[in-house]
């Protein structure tokens, strides 16, 4: 009997634990815990991209390398730099990007565990549409989980429309899922969802 309610109580806890760390959990609590470090980033990444495009993030686990894509008119150049390398700071300013504005946003990006901000295109009836994705490593995800998955926020420029189950919607009357790059879009709130990626841009 106590080997019996040993199993069930070992069986309640994982059930707990595999709910907790659902990728919707997981997804909804990050974004409300760092919501307004998220979307004081999403801010100024939107302002700072228009006065020259580029994008951002981590490429180790431990947060320690930053790589920097500039994008000019004919090319894109990428950057690998260590987190506290001034070289980022003067390859910033070689390009009249504002320095002081990028680097706090790597900091904020470094300290809520953001791997990687960038836009991306998307088309509704044949028209192009923008939205910043950010991609992000939980401090959760640990020992009992893949490294090789990464939890992308998507923030559109507006409302959004989702069927029953909180899945991004094409159209609000044709009741087709909007998929972006082969993945599925979940609703967090009516302009950011998620959606799971085996890679981190």
């Amino acid at each position: 009997m106590l080997n019996k309610n040993l199993t069930i109580l070992f069986l309640l806890f994982s059930a707990g634990v595999l709910f907790s760390c659902s990728p919707k959990n997981i997804s909804t609590r990050y974004y409300y815990e760092n919501e307004k470090t998220l979307d004081r980033i999403e801010e100024s990444y939107k302002a700072l991209y228009l006065l020259g495009p580029f994008n951002v993030g981590f490429t180790d686990r431990d947060f320690k390398t930053v790589s920097l894509e500039i994008i000019t008119d004919t090319l894109s150049y990428i950057y690998e730099f260590g987190i506290n390398e001034t070289r980022i700071s003067d390859t910033l300013a070689a390009y009249n990007l504002n320095v002081t504005k990028i680097s706090t946003l790597i900091k904020e990006m470094h300290d809520i565990r953001c791997t990687w901000i960038s836009y991306t295109d998307y088309y509704v009836d044949e028209k192009k549409q923008t939205m910043i994705l950010m991609s992000i490593k939980p401090v959760a995800l640990k020992s009992l989980f893949s490294y090789a998955k990464y939890y992308v926020l998507s923030y559109f420029p507006q409302p959004q429309y989702f069927d029953s189950e909180g899945r991004l919607l094409d159209k609000r009357k044709l009741r087709r899922l909007r998929k972006i790059n082969g993945e599925v879009f979940h609703r967090i709130n009516s302009k950011v969802c998620y959606s799971i990626a085996g890679h981190f841009r």
